[in-house]
């Protein structure tokens, strides 16, 4: 079975509406398309990434060709863990959680993205638990950093609802422009204060070695 040989494919995260885990191929392909068909609505720019840039077939492959990027260089030292959401079997979108040294830094970041139609209802911020819950309960993670545009108000309110604090701000170039991101920090001690859903991790047992626990 593929998750002999590479055991993260065991690994599964069940909250009380979704289920995060790595997607295979045609369930890939699925997700891909789901991000032609776009993460946000024409006008706006949420992320660095230029999600209206392009054909649909171009964004899909950008999608396709990332998480195979995470997967195939995959290392102890700096890894990305790319899980697709999954409502009532349906892709809804991605979330990342990712880590440079995290035997001795324990320190993750995340990021995410869903499909249009499913966005407003909850459904990141509970998937964004499910990788906490990944991070904080299971693999020993210290802290969760992220970084948000100031005009990305969705992404900030899930942040600031699950306990993140401001931890200063970057500057990065957006169509030409400077733009100023809030980089936002969660802690053990804030994460064990906060109201969150029941979430499930299965599978860990067999993967620890490949976060160097």
């Amino acid at each position: 079975m593929l998750a002999d040989l590479w055991p993260l494919y065991g690994l599964t995260i069940v909250t009380p509406h979704l289920q995060l885990r790595l997607p295979r191929e045609e369930e890939l392909a699925e997700l891909a398309d789901l991000a032609g068909q776009g993460v946000h609505r024409p006008g706006e720019r949420p992320f660095l990434t230029p999600w209206t840039d392009g054909s649909h077939a171009d964004r899909a492959r950008s999608v396709l060709q990332g998480h195979w990027d995470r997967l195939g260089s995959w290392d102890v030292a700096a890894w990305r863990l790319g899980m697709g959401v999954f409502r009532a079997g349906q892709p809804i979108g991605m979330v990342t959680l990712r880590a440079q040294d995290f035997p001795v830094v324990r320190q993750v970041t995340t990021s995410a993205w869903l499909g249009i139609d499913h966005q407003g209802r909850g459904y990141g911020t509970e998937a964004r638990a499910g990788l906490l819950t990944l991070a904080f309960d299971h693999l020993g993670a210290t802290a969760a950093l992220t970084e948000v545009f100031q005009d990305n108000h969705s992404s900030q309110g899930v942040s600031r609802k699950l306990g993140y604090e401001h931890d200063g701000i970057s500057v990065d170039a957006r169509d030409g422009e400077a733009v100023v991101s809030d980089r936002l920090r969660l802690t053990l001690q804030r994460w064990r204060q906060q109201k969150r859903p029941a979430v499930t991790v299965d599978g860990l047992d067999g993967c620890r070695a490949s976060f160097g626990l």
